[in-house]
């Protein structure tokens, strides 16, 4: 054995028997707990020790007496530091329930203050409504139904007569986008409604122009395009392709939601009047769907007097027309007591589904610029057409939830978003379909609770990817990444995925702690992956650490490196550290001065955490409170309205 192993053994020997008192050491762990409650002093692991030990410079010949008695102190003088940066958390002028309390305050003082800056731009339509049905709805004692087993209702008919504005006014609120233009909904939308004691859920669906044959004429009708690199690559034949394929791909999605439909609302439009493409979409209904209970709804009979000879123009349809108005509520009512009589009684199944739909469902938003496969993962996860995948760039605009059961049984809800464009491309464009759209992906992004950011893999990853990286890591979501179209890679071997991921680390080094997910989704390869990180990390983001766990890492973090001293002499000291909030994982440090921790310091602690607790997949929060000495002591100050004096590690919002 060399001088320099004899010299490590010996001292680390000597660690042993200095802490085995007050500790209980395992090979397996690097944190160790007290082995009684009683003195939760100074408790350090071997391994880190022996680490902070070879840092000294030992010298080659064999050690004598002297340098044992010098490696000694230096052993003392780590344990008086740590000590003395510390404070025992058993002094009796340190109130722990206080301490709980004022770190719940300084959460919540922290979310309000940092709310105002991470803005999404209201939409003042139907505020009022939305915040009066909210009230009946907790006035209202509904027994909690899975969205699978809700009735459907579903809305129909030719572009810009009112759909998405009616579904805004069933649901409440502003989930669909209505803009004065046609073809602005293209996806099915759902959303809960309730009329009574009746809870069912409404889809919205694109505007028909033209009503294909058979079924079979629509899904041979979808886009032959197969694998893109962004809209640069498209040639334009296709791309003209695309966009003439598009009524096609709207019928069907609207085809599939009035199959699965026990109502079907035919709205037209008063004001125009009867259209041919009216004629042809009542026809249809009336084929193929005669089963089903079809309401006529003569939208946009703002006046009730002559709502009425409005709607008469329509009685040719075969149907009883019922004038209404989405964007007053007129005849809303009326409408909603047919929609209840066609759906007749629920099943009675809820009672054996209520305590499992008690249990918190994740959300995870599928995010990322335009054309980078985000609706390809989503329909190869839940294995259906679910959203619309086409070249043509901002296919998809609203944000389309959907219920997804994973392979073990956990339930999750997915959430497809609009590609995210810079603002000043958006602004350049004069789009407000876009502009809203970007608004509903991140107000998807603040919804969730893990973010799928997906990348292309022969793109290069850009500022824009930065800026959306930056976004999740603000509003305090787990994270992944996804590098999409993998099969696009030309020559891989065993070092290109560590050579990708060494990119990705670099140029998105704020998200360095999310798990990185390579698949193709339009071949499904390795897409189910991105369900089991996404569970990983919303367990990571729940994740809750005992104080005397969290002690004992601080503990640790501080025998390595001490806060620094100031030019005056002085240096912060660490009072008391509790985890006050999951999801984002929160933590609380009492320090006697928070000026005092620079921001390499509290990077470090952070790395310390991470290290040590784990905490894949998620930010973490670090909030520093300062607080006096005359704070702590008996009667003087009360510690239950503390002054807004913590500052924070990153500017991340509470949700």
């Amino acid at each position: 054995m060399s001088s320099l192993d004899v010299s490590s053994h010996v001292s680390l020997s000597r660690i042993l028997s200095l802490f085995a008192p007050v500790s209980r050491f395992s090979q397996s762990s690097s944190l160790f707990l007290p082995t009684s409650s009683s003195n939760p002093s100074l408790c350090l692991s071997a391994v880190s020790l022996h680490r902070r030990l070879c840092k000294a410079t030992i010298p080659s010949c064999s050690p004598s007496e002297g340098e044992f008695e010098a490696i000694d102190d230096e052993l003392v003088e780590i344990e008086e530091d740590v000590e003395s940066d510390f404070e025992d958390v058993s002094d009796e002028n340190l109130d722990v329930d206080e301490l709980e309390v004022e770190a719940e305050m300084a959460v919540r003082e922290y979310s309000l203050s940092l709310s105002k800056e991470l803005k999404i731009e209201e939409e003042p339509i139907g505020e009022k409504e939305t915040r009066g049905r909210r009230k009946m709805r907790e006035s209202i004692k509904v027994v909690n139904i899975p969205d699978h087993l809700l009735p459907k209702v579903s809305i129909v008919g030719r572009p810009n007569v009112g759909k998405s504005a009616l579904f805004n006014r069933l649901v409440g609120g502003n989930r669909a986008i209505v803009v004065d233009e046609p073809g602005v909904t293209r996806d099915r939308l759902y959303g809960r409604a309730f009329w009574g004691d009746k809870e069912f859920m409404v889809i919205d669906t694109g505007g028909v122009l033209k009503v294909s044959k058979s079924q079979t004429d629509v899904m041979e009708q979808q886009l032959s395009v197969s694998t893109t690199i962004g809209m640069e690559g498209i040639p334009l034949a296709s791309r003209e392709a695309a966009v003439a394929r598009m009524p096609s791909m709207i019928e069907r999605q609207a085809t599939v939601a009035v199959e699965e439909s026990s109502v079907i609302i035919f709205v037209v439009d008063g004001q125009v009047g009867l259209n041919a493409a009216d004629v042809e979409i009542a026809d249809w209904l009336r084929k193929n769907y005669s089963n089903k209970c079809i309401i006529l709804a003569v939208n946009k009979c703002e006046s009730p007097r002559k709502g009425i000879m409005q709607a008469s123009e329509f009685w040719s349809l075969g149907f009883t027309p019922l004038p209404i108005s989405a964007i007053s509520g007129t005849g809303t009512g009326e409408l909603l007591d047919f929609v209840c009589s066609g759906l007749g009684k629920t099943e009675d199944s809820n009672v054996e589904n209520k305590e499992e739909e008690e249990n918190y469902i994740p959300s995870i938003s599928i995010v990322g610029r335009p054309n980078v496969g985000k609706s390809s993962i989503l329909n190869a996860l839940v294995g259906e057409d679910r959203t619309i995948v086409s070249p043509v760039s901002g296919t998809t605009r609203d944000a389309i939830d959907t219920e997804f059961e994973g392979p073990d049984g956990q339930k999750f809800r997915l959430i497809d978003t609009a590609g995210i464009r810079k603002r000043a491309a958006v602004a350049s464009s004069g789009s407000t379909t876009e502009a809203l759209s970007v608004n509903r992906a991140f107000r998807a992004i603040r919804r969730s609770d893990v973010v799928a950011l997906v990348i292309e893999a022969l793109a290069c990853i850009t500022e824009q990817d930065y800026k959306i990286a930056e976004r999740i890591e603000k509003e305090g979501k787990g994270c992944l990444i996804v590098v999409n179209k993998w099969d696009t890679i030309p020559n891989k071997n065993q070092q290109t995925t560590l050579h990708y991921e060494e990119d990705v680390r670099t140029k998105l080094r704020i998200l360095n702690w999310a798990p990185i997910v390579y698949s193709t989704a339009i071949t499904g390869n390795s897409v189910d992956k991105i369900i089991v990180a996404a569970s990983a990390v919303e367990s990571e983001r729940s994740r809750r650490l005992s104080t005397a766990t969290l002690n004992q890492v601080v503990h640790e973090a501080l025998a390595f490196k001490s806060p620094p001293r100031t030019r005056g002499g002085k240096r912060g000291r660490l009072y008391y550290c509790t985890q006050a909030a999951i999801r984002p994982p929160t933590f609380v440090f009492f320090v006697n001065d928070a000026k005092l921790f620079p921001e390499t310091y509290r990077r470090y602690m952070e790395k310390q955490l991470r290290s040590d607790a784990g905490f894949s997949g998620t930010p973490i929060r670090l909030l520093w409170r300062s607080r006096k000495k005359s704070e702590k002591d008996f009667g003087q100050g009360p510690v239950s309205k503390p002054k807004s004096n913590f500052t924070h590690k990153k500017l991340v919002v509470a949700t």
